[in-house]
């Protein structure tokens, strides 16, 4: 209580704002249950209670003021006229890359092999494990024979899903693992991941920077603010992102040439940093035929294999930034 009555000293002026007199306070000790005592705590009360009160309304008046703000830094700004129509160039550029890959497509499926029909409905992109099944057992039937071109559709076809970010280059990789053996598989899908990014990076690079900065303005600069991080170790920090499932393939494909990552650097790390990952695609690969579905690839086990490589991948950046604050 005599705390609080110090406090009360020290703010005079609300009190007597409030009509309370301090007199018995200053230089005296209080009778705390005179009638003067009980209106000072009466009084002290009363300013405690409108102090938190005002408070309060401050509080949310500041809410109500910058809600607003946060919204708006979180929505998509809206497209001026010039960047519309940059958008739309851009839009009519992609969709003339894609229509051109689309008919080289046609044109390898066109040179394949003379095939049955009913093998014929089996060539396409496999969209699940029963369709790499049964595009397995009418590859592995024309390799042989047919070695250089069963590879060439097969690499074409990686390239093309790499390219425009379009699913499916798992079953591929699992396929791979299937027709060629372990050596052969892995470069072929390594050398298919980085060439496919790289181009898949010049795309954006080309059309797509408005386009990627205003669907996903948020996850671009967080994204920003991790690269920065890692700016001393960015080969480092691509094998990362590559082994693990952290971000998707496809978005760091698109935003790395928005955020400043560099075309070497992007290339050389999506290069080294499939090669764990597509160890175990190609190990599923040689029993292709038992699975059920294509999370049968991925055991606790290989899980475990892929997390360690993806730590130690950090580790030299750290050991440098460790040391470069030693030095400095």
């Amino acid at each position: 209580m005599k705390s609080t009555v110090m406090e009360f000293e020290n703010t005079s002026l609300l009190a007597e704002s409030a009509g309370l007199d301090l007199s018995t306070a200053k230089g005296h000790k209080l009778n705390y249950n005179s009638p003067s005592s009980l209106k000072s705590k009466s009084g002290i009360a009363t300013i405690m209670s409108k102090s938190t009160t005002l408070k309060k309304q401050e509080e949310q008046h500041l809410d109500a003021e910058l809600r607003p703000l946060v919204k708006h830094h979180h929505q998509k700004r809206p497209m001026s006229a010039a960047e519309r129509s940059a958008t739309k160039k851009s839009l009519v550029i992609l969709a003339a890359i894609f229509v051109t890959s689309l008919a080289a497509m046609c044109y390898v499926y066109m040179i394949c092999p003379e095939l049955n029909e009913s093998e014929k409905q089996h060539m396409k992109i496999p969209r699940d494990i029963q369709d790499a099944k049964m595009l397995a057992k009418v590859l592995d039937r024309y390799k042989d024979m047919y070695y250089f071109e069963v590879m060439f559709g097969v690499v074409v076809a990686y390239i093309f899903l790499q390219t425009f970010a379009i699913p499916g280059s798992l079953f591929l990789s699992i396929l791979m693992g299937f027709l060629y053996r372990f050596p052969i598989a892995l470069f072929l899908i390594c050398s298919c991941s980085a060439l496919g990014a790289t181009l898949c990076y010049c795309l954006s690079n080309l059309v797509g920077r408005r386009l990627i900065r205003h669907f996903w303005p948020k996850k671009i600069n967080e994204w920003s603010k991790h690269v920065e991080k890692h700016r001393d170790s960015l080969f480092n920090y691509m094998l990362f992102l590559r082994m693990t499932p952290i971000l998707p393939n496809w978005f760091i494909n698109l935003a790395a040439p928005v955020i400043g990552v560099p075309l070497y650097t992007f290339t050389l790390g999506t290069f080294f940093g499939v090669a764990p990952p597509s160890v175990i695609a190609i190990q599923a690969g040689k029993t292709l035929q038992k699975m059920s579905s294509s999370s049968d690839a991925f055991s606790w086990t290989s899980m475990g294999v892929l997390t360690m490589c993806a730590c130690l991948s950090l580790l030299p950046g750290l050991l440098k930034n460790k040391l470069k604050k030693k030095i400095e």
